[in-house]
């Protein structure tokens, strides 16, 4: 079982055992396929500052869950085979089909930072509004900006 519990910045998080995350290190990976409550999501085994790792709970599976601090749950962790280790949204990639330069660029880019933009993708709910962020992303990278933090502004 683990608490759910909540750093002091406002996100959730769940402590994970120290070998559960040394069976991904051993196979080469820190990032994995947590099942919660039949809920599957891509995470990272994060290092707490004072020794141990964590998993964050981002406010959309929370709410879909219901889950608030000191709720315990029985995570499950599975090998995560994806490419990017990271759910590609069709919008995206539709749109970097339909741009090639864009595309030369993104595939260019680390794993870390192909998961930030397409996380960006996923903070929309419609469609509509997915392939007009994908639009601003794909723009963005051609004119050189590939940082998710200010690719939006």
């Amino acid at each position: 079982m683990n608490i759910i519990q909540k750093f002091d910045s406002g996100m959730h998080y769940i402590t994970v055992e120290d070998e559960i995350v040394q069976g991904f290190h051993l196979k080469g990976t820190k990032r994995a396929i947590c099942t919660l409550n039949s809920e599957r999501f891509h995470c990272a085994f994060m290092p707490k500052k004072e020794g141990g790792f964590f998993v964050n709970l981002g406010n959309s599976i929370c709410k879909k869950l219901n889950l608030k601090i000191n709720d315990n749950i029985s995570p499950i962790f599975e090998e995560d085979l994806s490419v990017l280790q990271f759910e590609m949204h069709e919008e995206l990639a539709e749109v970097l089909d339909q741009d090639p330069d864009a595309n030369v660029i993104f595939q260019g880019l680390t794993d870390g930072n192909k998961r930030s933009l397409i996380y960006l993708i996923s903070l929309v709910k419609s469609s509509d509004k997915r392939i007009e962020r994908a639009f601003k992303i794909a723009q963005k990278l051609k004119l050189g900006i590939t940082s998710a933090r200010i690719i939006l502004k």
